[in-house]
Parts: C-alpha cells; sequence; structure tokens
C-alpha cells in the first residue's frame, strides 16, 4: 500500500496541504481529504468539493466547539461508530449567501481563530462542525479524530476540514480508487491504524496508580488500578497468573454494572457473564478481565436506572438510551485496548458475544485470535433485554432466547 508514514503526512499538513486518511477496513473503509483548518483557503474548498465531492465538515476538538456554544445535533438510532455532528454554522460577518467556497473557507478560519466565540458565528449555516473525541484517535479511531490529532501533532489549532472522497459514478472510493486519486492528484495517504501506532509510541493515556492482591473465591488475582488521561476515570485490571507479554491470553473487557454485579439483577446478563469470565479464567489458570467503568453501556448509573423506569413503561434497551438522549451503545474501547497494551497483551482471546467490541478493539491494534462466548441462561425478566442486543446491538447468542 502507498502509504506514507505519519512524519512525512504531518510535514504536509504544516505546509497547508491536503493529505487522504484512509479508514480501517472494518469500519467505512473509505478515504477523506483531510487538511489544517486554519490554513484553508478558497482554493481547497473549491478543490474538495470538485474533487472529493462528498460532504466538506470542520471537526474540532471538543473546547473549540464549547467555547463557540454550537450546539450537538439530536441522535437517533446512533451507531456506534456514528460522527458527532453540531449544528451547522455560518460566520456573521465577511461571507454573501456563505455556500460560495471564498465563503465556507472564511466561516471555517472564523470558527477556529482563538478569538471568536458565539457571537461571531450563527445557527444554521453552510459549514458543518464535527465534535471529536476528547482522546482523539485514541478514544475513536473515526476521520473526525484523524484529522485534529494531525492537526495537533503537527503545532497547529486541533482543527481539520475534511471531505469524503467519492468515484465519478457516485460510489464511496475504496483503497484501490484512492491510490489513483493520489497518484492523480498528488496528495499522500495515510492510514487511521498508523495514527493511532504514532501516538501509541510517543504517547501514553493509561497509567498504573497502585497494584493489590485480591483473593477470591475463584482464586487469587493480582488488582491493577489504572488512572486514564483519555476519560479521567480509574479501571481495573484483574490478572490471573502470568499473562504479561503472551499471546492468545483469555481475556474480557466488561463494562461495570452495578446492579448485575453486584446486586445480581435478574434485567441483564451482566454479571452472570462476569462469573463465566471468571470461571473460564480460573479452570485455565491465566487471564486478564478489565473492567471499565462504563455502567449502562457508558451513560453512567442514574441515567441507566432513568432507562430502566422507561424500560418499565414498554421501551427496549435502546429505544430507552435514545429517549434519554444517547446512542444505543456511546462505549469506546481505546482506554481498555492501551490497559491491555500495557500488560503487553496485543493478540489476545476476547471472552465476549458483542461482535462491536471485537472491531473496537482491532481497530485500536490488538489483534483477536479468537471470541470465546459467553453463554448464560436468559430469564423471563432478561429475555427481551438480550433479544434487543441480539436484534440491535450486533450480539451474538447460540442458544434461543
Amino acid at each position: 500500500m502507498p502509504f506514507s508514514p505519519v512524519e512525512e503526512i504531518l510535514e504536509e499538513i504544516r505546509m497547508g496541504r491536503m493529505v487522504i486518511v484512509c479508514d480501517d477496513e472494518d469500519r467505512e473503509n473509505e478515504g477523506d481529504l483531510t487538511m489544517a483548518a486554519e490554513l484553508v483557503t478558497p482554493e481547497d474548498i473549491n478543490f474538495m468539493a470538485t474533487y472529493g465531492k462528498g460532504l466538506i465538515c470542520l471537526p474540532m476538538a471538543p473546547e473549540m466547539v464549547d467555547r463557540l456554544g454550537i450546539p450537538e445535533m439530536p441522535q437517533h438510532n446512533h451507531p456506534y461508530m456514528g460522527t458527532a455532528f453540531t449544528a451547522s454554522i455560518e460566520a456573521i460577518d465577511g461571507v454573501t449567501t456563505g455556500i460560495s467556497a471564498a465563503d465556507r473557507a472564511h466561516t471555517i478560519r472564523v470558527a477556529v481563530d482563538p478569538n471568536s466565540g458565539p457571537d461571531d458565528i450563527m445557527t444554521p449555516g453552510h459549514v458543518f462542525p464535527l465534535r471529536a473525541n476528547p482522546a482523539g484517535v485514541l478514544g475513536r479511531p473515526g476521520q473526525t479524530e484523524a484529522a485534529v490529532d494531525l492537526a495537533r501533532l503537527a503545532g497547529l489549532r486541533p482543527a481539520g476540514v475534511i471531505c469524503e472522497i467519492m468515484n465519478d459514478d457516485g460510489t464511496m472510493a475504496r483503497v484501490p480508487d484512492l491510490e489513483r486519486f493520489s497518484r492523480r492528484h498528488g496528495v499522500k495517504m495515510v492510514t487511521v491504524a498508523q495514527i493511532i501506532e504514532y501516538r501509541r509510541k510517543y504517547e501514553q493515556h493509561v497509567r498504573c496508580a497502585v497494584e493489590t492482591r485480591l483473593p477470591t473465591r475463584h482464586g487469587e488475582f493480582r488488582l491493577r488500578a489504572y488512572e486514564s488521561d483519555a476519560d479521567g476515570l480509574t479501571h481495573l485490571a484483574l490478572i490471573m497468573g502470568e499473562p504479561e507479554g503472551k499471546e492468545d491470553v483469555l481475556v474480557r473487557l466488561h463494562s461495570s454494572c452495578l446492579t448485575g454485579d453486584a446486586l445480581h439483577s435478574l434485567r441483564c446478563d451482566c454479571g452472570e457473564q462476569l462469573e463465566a469470565a471468571v470461571e473460564l479464567i480460573r479452570r485455565e489458570g491465566e487471564g486478564v478481565i478489565v473492567y471499565m467503568q462504563q455502567e449502562g453501556r457508558g451513560i453512567g448509573l442514574l441515567n441507566k436506572i432513568r432507562a430502566y423506569h422507561l424500560q418499565d413503561r414498554g421501551l427496549d434497551t435502546v429505544e430507552a438510551n435514545e429517549e434519554l438522549g444517547f446512542p444505543p451503545d456511546p462505549r469506546q474501547y481505546g482506554v481498555g485496548a492501551q490497559i491491555l497494551q500495557d500488560l503487553g497483551l496485543r493478540r489476545v482471546r476476547i471472552m465476549t458475544n458483542n461482535l462491536t467490541k471485537l472491531v473496537g478493539l482491532k481497530g485500536f491494534g490488538i489483534e483477536i485470535s479468537e471470541r470465546v462466548p459467553l453463554e448464560t441462561k436468559p430469564n423471563s425478566e432478561n429475555r427481551r433485554y438480550l433479544r434487543t442486543k441480539r436484534e440491535k446491538l450486533n450480539h451474538i447468542f447460540e442458544g434461543q432466547l
């Protein structure tokens, strides 16, 4: 593949040139023209519109979006890989209709000016900001985060301009098409995976704060508490044996569930999955459980209980999340992947029924050698919940529901 080193890509970004950023094959497997927002010109916008042909967007670091007071777009049926669109914007002054290349370039440069505020833009408009994950590609391996990270790594303001590349027949350009585009226009290519690897090489966003013994009825574990800069939370790793640095270690990434794990609720299968994972590790004599502070698939304990209240009124688990204004499953797996990497684990056997988790971990460089299912026995209280996970959340259950 004709991909350039990240160092060369960063030099292109510093010089105000465009590059092509390619998705991972498990995501959209597409390519976006990408450049630094503060250096955009009308000619750049015209090039994107003429040759890229896709939607021209403005990925921004969260603090930049907040500084401008731009509201987020309402979300409905929001997928795991979904992009965080905000309301569209326009510069208050210096534009005519707002849609011309010059007008859009002006709006973008006003938006990323550190001296600009809510009084300098209006909504709606003809520029489409995107709110990047605060941890960049280490929090979400997307085009939005890649554009922001490239600008930041190049020493520029953390905002980019992106445009999907389409073929002349209106289909999305895939890697072979992008290679031809790259040669024709002299634009260098890079992958999101390369940017992730570059940041991993030079940055560390999780650190082990303390390790202690944790004797349990399943045997003795080592318990590590990790502090994460990416989300500001504390996550745990329960380690049996000496798996560090080995391949094909049995691993479970488990989202915290107070009601299921500790209170033994019958509304979900979380506690049973955790018990099953611990038992499998006990039998093998070695393995790791990464216990993530992602209560209620990442919406928090209070909102999870609110979601339960809505389920009592007839909504399913996905509909309840959406009613509360959340995506069906907003979890990201970058922090969990970094914890595994801190343990020297890059190729693992993952205990999960969730295919999206496999995609998420692979996007952060964790190779999955095997998916180990965690089958639990459904009950009258959680049968609908399990069916919803199978039908709407990309989970696999071998048994009858």
